[in-house]
């Protein structure tokens, strides 16, 4: 098809009226319910599965987006490149602004997303790219909590108890693999590699973003309860690579977290006691670990800051800009942030977070 209109109201009406979507799936995402509306038995399917941890059996959705499976479509609209980000050279978006809402085109996949004032939709070759659907109801998610207020934060998220802990670090660092670490001792498991951090008045509640892991052979291979993803004929092949090139290896598997640690191990929602960054070297030095004061320690503060990117469109326009360190300053100071310096050992780190969790102590 080709799409004609001039605004994202115009050009949604054309899409759903031509491919409507009459299978309906109801998601919980930490109490927000988000209705997935798509046009084939399959697309739903593959939705569904994906987030099966996170089936509503009912509910007045807060959020609704449609998928349409389709061909790519074809416009006129002159979509403006999106520059790489730092350290990348492909161009693999484009978009453009209308008068009432924003269209993200994918060069590789031709998918178009459209969404503005509480419309949101999804067109194209969908079930080839699912993980392009699942990553647009995320992002309606994400955007969602920010509009309410909530802050982004680039972390993996756990709970132990009554108490959760983010954990960021500058690049490389392995959150997630300390997450992971930590799901193979107890733990329930928050997000990845996003939350959404919210001052309640009490203190800090974060959310997580229902995303499964994506994680590299190093991390597979040196956790018990992860080295079943990776493919026998490769393991030895991984493991006979020096430990450095191992850890560098760029060879992602997705680490389900209902495999791998069982079900009911994921949840979207917890208490944030503390921020962990891990600012440690990969040399012999003993890691170390302290309480630091945010407001002291800005220079830590750049690797939780993550800037909201192209799915962000605010309600308000005076969140169109991110905030400032100053601000993530304020907010952090309303729970612990923890340095973890040193020498990396995940063994260690995830004694130290785990002991944490359970007696708010160090």
């Amino acid at each position: 098809m080709k799409l004609t209109g001039d605004t994202r109201r115009e050009l949604a009406r054309e899409i759903k009226e031509t491919y409507p979507a009459t299978r309906k799936l109801l998601l919980d995402f930490g109490g927000c319910v988000i209705r997935v509306d798509t046009t084939t038995d399959a697309l739903h399917d593959a939705l569904e599965d994906y987030f099966k941890e996170f089936l509503a059996g009912g509910g007045v959705p807060t959020i609704v987006l449609s998928a349409h499976e389709a061909e790519p479509p074809e416009t006129d609209l002159e979509f403006a490149a999106k520059q790489p980000d730092p350290g990348k050279t492909k161009i693999k978006e484009e978009w453009i602004d209308l008068p009432d809402g924003r269209v993200v085109r994918k060069r590789l996949t031709g998918m178009h997303f459209l969404f503005g004032q509480g419309e949101n939709v999804a067109v194209g070759p969908c079930l080839a790219n699912a993980n392009q659907v699942i990553n647009f109801v995320n992002n309606r998610f994400i955007e969602w909590k920010l509009n309410s207020g909530g802050f982004l934060g680039h972390a993996a998220g756990v709970r132990f108890g009554e108490r959760g802990i983010a954990l960021a670090g500058f690049s490389g660092a392995g959150k997630s693999t300390l997450a992971l670490h930590l799901m193979s001792k107890g733990t329930t498991f928050i997000s990845n590699d996003r939350v959404m951090v919210e001052d309640n008045g009490h203190g800090l509640t974060m959310f997580g973003v229902a995303k499964q892991p994506r994680i590299n052979p190093g991390t597979a291979l040196h956790n018990p309860d992860l080295s079943c993803i990776v493919e026998p004929d490769l393991r030895e092949t991984f493991l006979n690579l020096p430990a450095e090139e191992l850890w560098r290896l760029e060879h992602k598997y997705d680490a389900l977290i209902d495999h791998c640690y069982g079900p009911n191990r994921f949840e979207l929602r917890c208490p944030m006691d503390a921020l962990i960054i891990l600012n440690w070297k990969r040399d012999e030095s003993p890691m170390r670990a302290a309480k630091v004061d945010p407001l002291l320690r800005k220079d830590l503060l750049p690797a939780f800051m993550k800037s909201t990117g192209l799915f962000y469109l605010p309600e308000n326009p005076a969140r169109r800009d991110d905030p400032p360190l100053e601000a993530y300053a304020e907010l952090l100071s309303k729970a612990d942030l923890i340095e973890i310096s040193g020498g990396v050992d995940f063994e260690r780190a995830s004694e130290v977070c785990l002991r944490f969790m359970e007696t708010g102590r160090l």
